[in-house]
């Protein structure tokens, strides 16, 4: 551990770096709790850059928390749809309902803690950038940071190690300036102590650094944890007629993506007459990566639990990412002018940027 005097030296020197070096982001130009929360969420497992526009548009439709606790549910996921891990929303507005019943947003880290969905980090970054409250922020930037300038060697994926870097992180936190701490360091792990080629040269800490000084800054954080990704092939099957597509509904109870639209496969359709392969994508999610095989198909009746759905309906619908690739790859064939049976494979990098935009000449998006 550092010694008082580097702590000091650590705190007044992040601070400053940070004061000076901070992006302008939008969810810092304020310190409304509802904003903050919002953008913390949305930042889960999603970068900073690809947030801003989801932010900017969530917050114009739901500016403030009675307008997120009483959405339609169809309006929240379609204003959610491509920040993946669908959950989030869905806690987002179970929590809006809390706070909207209670009179306000709760201003203590206990009770921003026990609103659904919201775990350590959430509300320690809630509490202290918000309400200045102490409480120090531990994510993946801070685990590296607290690694490389302690030469902390705990490996990161192991159960304990959340406790371990919480007390580290709490030992270093500047009680004067929560807020803007927690913003410091992790904004020193996103731009200067990044994963691979830290820029040591750039960084306010490098003085401090154990790690930069026994040379040992790249080797760190350790992350130990095997994990076998399962790959697998699945066929979708692509029916549209008069303007609609044959869809089905993920069912409320679904432990994924829960009330989401998405193209039957054929398990879901014995009766269909699957024709001629429009191409084939990859996606993965968590362990699992997948070949998606796109083919066109009729059905001879209306399965029973399929609906079809207008094209122009689709702005206003949650539709999972998968159905958009598989749009993507359908438009490319339409563009090209190729029939049914002279459909080909199609790679994603030649897809549009309108995945569902599959009427000429109108936009989808």
């Amino acid at each position: 551990m550092l010694s008082e005097s580097e702590i000091q030296l650590l705190r007044s020197r992040l601070l400053h770096w940070f004061s000076v070096n901070k992006r302008d982001l939008p969810w810092r130009r304020t310190k409304d709790p509802y904003a903050i929360w919002i953008s913390e969420v949305m930042l889960q497992q999603t970068r900073v850059a690809a947030v801003i526009r989801y932010y900017e548009r969530f917050l114009s439709r739901f500016p403030e928390i009675r307008a997120l606790a009483e959405a339609p549910e169809a309006d929240l996921l379609a204003h959610w749809a491509g920040l993946g891990y669908y959950y989030r929303a869905r806690n987002m507005q179970k929590a809006a309902q809390q706070v909207n019943q209670a009179g306000g947003f709760p201003a203590s880290y206990e009770a921003i803690r026990e609103l659904p969905g919201i775990g350590d980090y959430t509300a320690a970054a809630v509490a202290s950038i918000a309400f200045g409250l102490p409480h120090a922020v531990v994510d993946g930037n801070v685990y590296r940071v607290l690694s490389r300038v302690l030469c902390d060697r705990t490996n990161i994926a192991a159960g304990h190690a959340r406790m371990h870097f919480t007390a580290l992180a709490d030992r270093l936190l500047d009680r004067g300036s929560p807020g803007s701490f927690n913003q410091a360091v992790m904004e020193l792990g996103a731009t200067v102590c990044l994963p691979k080629k830290p820029l040591c040269l750039l960084c306010p800490l490098a003085g401090v650094c154990k790690a930069r000084h026994a040379g040992g800054q790249e080797a760190l954080p350790v992350k130990i944890k095997p994990r076998r990704t399962v790959e697998a092939t699945r066929i979708l099957l692509w029916i549209e007629s008069d303007g609609k597509l044959l869809l089905w509904q993920r069912p409320p109870s679904a432990r994924l993506m829960p009330g989401f639209w998405e193209l039957p496969e054929p398990e879901h359709i014995p009766s269909a007459q699957i024709g001629a392969r429009v191409g084939h994508f990859g996606h993965g999610i968590t362990i699992h990566k997948y070949r998606f095989e796109v083919h066109l198909a009729s059905v001879p009746s209306m399965p029973e639990f399929c609906r079809w759905i207008s094209l122009d309906d689709f702005p206003q619908l949650p539709i999972s990412t998968v159905l958009k690739k598989a749009g993507k790859l359908v438009n490319i064939v339409k563009s090209q002018g190729a029939g049914p049976g002279q459909a080909s494979p199609v790679p994603d990098s030649s897809a549009p940027k309108n995945p569902l935009d599959l009427r000429k000449g109108k936009s989808a998006c």
